[in-house]
């Protein structure tokens, strides 16, 4: 592995109860896995998702931990959030993000504003990047999906806060 890449996410997932997103990681100068539980604090169904996911990504106690985490998820997991909060399932969560996140090939480009731009261009950016990844690639992370536990144990969704504790 690169130098000083001592975390490497494995999995990615929301709670909405208390709202958080939660990271499985290796921890590899261990040689532990470990769980962090990032706190979603004012946050509300009118957020801006982009705006939280490039905020938790760049936060500097979770940075080091998110560097294998795409922007684009990070996104996803909010938007569900944000859909939780709204009162939507997370079926209809999942689908509108779905429709959000494709790109149009239909779409004339010119008229989209630049932050629609900006976003469809992260889009094409991502999609290229992960075909341009092979299997070899020392960065490629195969277990990389967001994950949901099932419904009624979101409710409660015990988990300690901050800590980052074995699993």
């Amino acid at each position: 592995s690169r130098t000083g890449m001592t975390f490497t996410a494995q999995k990615c997932g929301v709670c909405f109860q208390p709202p958080s997103i939660v990271l499985v990681y290796r921890d590899h100068s261990q040689d532990k896995t470990r769980q962090r539980i990032m706190p979603v604090r004012n946050f509300s169904k009118f957020s801006d998702c982009s705006v939280a996911a490039e905020q938790l990504k760049n936060n500097p106690r979770h940075k080091t931990y998110l560097e294998g985490v795409s922007l684009r998820q990070l996104r996803k997991l909010y938007s569900l959030l944000r859909g939780h909060l709204g009162g939507e399932s997370l079926a209809e969560s999942l689908e509108k993000f779905q429709q959000e996140e494709t790109i149009d090939p239909e779409e004339d480009m010119n008229k989209l504003d630049d932050k629609e731009l900006a976003k469809r261009k992260s889009i094409m950016d991502e999609l290229f990047e992960k075909n341009r990844k092979k299997k070899d690639d020392p960065d490629f992370v195969y277990d990389i999906e967001v994950e949901f536990p099932q419904d009624e144990q979101l409710e409660s969704c015990g988990w300690d806060l901050e800590s980052d504790e074995e699993i």
